[in-house]
């Protein structure tokens, strides 16, 4: 079944084209030319209009396009799934620790992918998996999938200019009473001969900055708790960062095989915040501490960290 997606928008100037008004609304040239092909796609007062169509002051441009295709190599599980938030445009996932977000070799059928699959199937409503935001498998926390091509396309171009702001707790091992907030500026490259690992690399590495402030430092465990702020989204970067500084995280099997405290990488994306790609409404998600990083809070019991819990 066709899922059909519609919106409107009014010119503000006489002469603008129909192409510059859905460009300048987040369209994609190749969404543009997929409209073009839909039958009835573009309309004005009943009448279909091309893409080079001038339009005068208080013209509405009907724009209807289906979200038909479904992503056919993704099978649907059944799993559990923690829905923060859903529109016609987008949803908010809290992932769950050993979650891939993709089906890859040896995970063909217990990714996020997966379990969505299966969730928009007994919706009985087409499929196409658009992560937005990446986690790595054992971290926790906040996620963004596009649900049509047009919340993609907006979604992907706020990524690109860092119009959605991602704030990480992390538990990492000593103590940064001494620096209690800073900024790594250090690139990021693949290791020669891995394809997974990241390594520090100031000649061959892509731009990386990552700002962290101390929350709190737990002296029995020499562990400090940090709130961290990413202005660019490489590969490992919190993971390679902290590791590089003298304070890698705990649990991580690639820099840090330290499985004291948790069995995975003392990680986790706690807040989100962005403006929504159709109605432009700020928006605000924070995902509760999961319990395995509890630990870490001034007060276990209660869970209770004034920084944290706001």
């Amino acid at each position: 079944m066709d899922h059909i997606i519609r919106h409107s928008y009014t010119a503000s100037t006489d002469g603008q084209s129909v192409e510059a008004l859905l460009r300048s609304h987040g369209y994609s040239k190749s969404l543009i030319n997929r409209i073009k092909l839909t039958e009835d796609g573009l309309m004005i007062r009943g009448a279909k209009v091309y893409t080079t169509f001038r339009m005068k002051a208080g013209d509405r441009l009907d724009v209807t396009f289906a979200e038909e295709a479904s992503s056919e190599n993704i099978v649907p599980v059944r799993m559990p799934l923690s829905i923060l938030y859903e529109d016609e445009d987008l949803m908010v996932i809290n992932k769950a620790a050993n979650v891939p977000i993709h089906p890859s070799q040896g995970n063909f059928s217990n990714s996020l992918a997966n379990g969505l699959a299966w969730y928009f199937k007994q919706k009985q409503k087409p499929f196409v998996f658009r992560a937005v935001n990446r986690l790595d498998r054992d971290t926790t926390g906040l996620l963004i999938v596009a649900k049509n091509a047009l919340s993609s396309c907006i979604l992907s171009d706020m990524v690109r200019n860092r119009q959605i702001h991602r704030t990480y707790l992390a538990a990492v091992s000593g103590n940064l009473s001494g620096q209690p907030e800073g900024t790594i500026d250090v690139p990021i490259a693949r290791l020669p001969g891995s394809t997974i690992e990241r390594v520090p690399d100031p000649v061959h590495g892509e731009a990386a900055l990552t700002h962290y402030e101390l929350l709190f430092y737990q002296p029995q465990t020499d562990t400090s708790l940090l709130k961290i702020h990413l202005e660019t989204g490489r590969t490992h970067q919190i993971r390679v960062h902290m590791k590089h500084i003298g304070h890698p995280l705990y649990g991580d099997f690639l820099y840090n095989p330290d499985y004291r405290f948790l069995q995975r990488q003392s990680l986790h994306s706690w807040k989100l915040s962005f403006s929504h790609p159709v109605s432009r409404i700020p928006m605000e998600f924070t995902a509760p501490v999961p319990a395995d990083m509890q630990q870490f809070l001034p007060d276990a019991r209660t869970n209770a960290c004034p920084a944290v819990t706001q």
